[in-house]
């Protein structure tokens, strides 16, 4: 099958394809923020960069495109013309998936890879990220770094989160 596309067409064309915030990746974003998760986005110091980070639950999100990453499935076929080409780059890119996926593996975290395919059933999806994730909620949370919340600079508690004294006859700071 020959190619509709001028050169210059395809050129343009191919380099409006992105790497990340694709619509797929932004559907489980939104899906997976709706259930109750929180995560973090692109760790650069974690292989392959995943697309979503539970750095409390030491799990990650892959959100793969099927003809990118080459998945099973129907959107997955190789393009007919400049073959080699795309058999070296499609077939790097499938072993930088299974390299990162291991290095990510042997760091202590668990990966789940969700294909472009599989975004479409809202329900699968859902349940697929609650058994990998486990529930919702503070369990698989990390704190934040810096002080603890309400205390101020210096170790206090601030006027806003003061406790008042538990005896009522005893005055309070006027702040509060």
């Amino acid at each position: 099958m020959t190619d509709r596309l001028t050169p210059e067409q395809r050129s343009v064309l191919m380099g409006r394809i992105r790497g990340r915030d694709t619509r797929p990746e932004l559907s489980v974003r939104r899906q997976v923020h709706g259930m109750g998760y929180r995560y973090r986005l692109y760790r650069r110091d974690l292989p392959g960069r995943p697309d979503l980070v539970f750095p409390g639950r030491r799990k990650v999100i892959f959100v793969h495109g099927c003809f990118w990453h080459q998945h099973d499935c129907l959107r997955a076929g190789r393009p007919s013309s400049n073959r080699t080409f795309w058999d070296a780059k499609l077939d790097r890119n499938v072993a930088r998936d299974r390299e990162n996926i291991e290095a990510l593996e042997g760091l202590g975290w668990s990966v789940l890879v969700i294909w472009e395919c599989e975004v479409r059933d809202r329900d699968w999806l859902a349940a697929r990220v609650s058994a990998f994730l486990g529930p919702p909620g503070s369990a698989g949370t990390v704190r934040p770094r810096g002080r603890p919340r309400g205390e101020a600079p210096g170790g206090r508690a601030s006027a806003r989160t003061a406790v008042p004294s538990a005896d009522p006859l005893q005055p309070r700071s006027p702040r509060s």
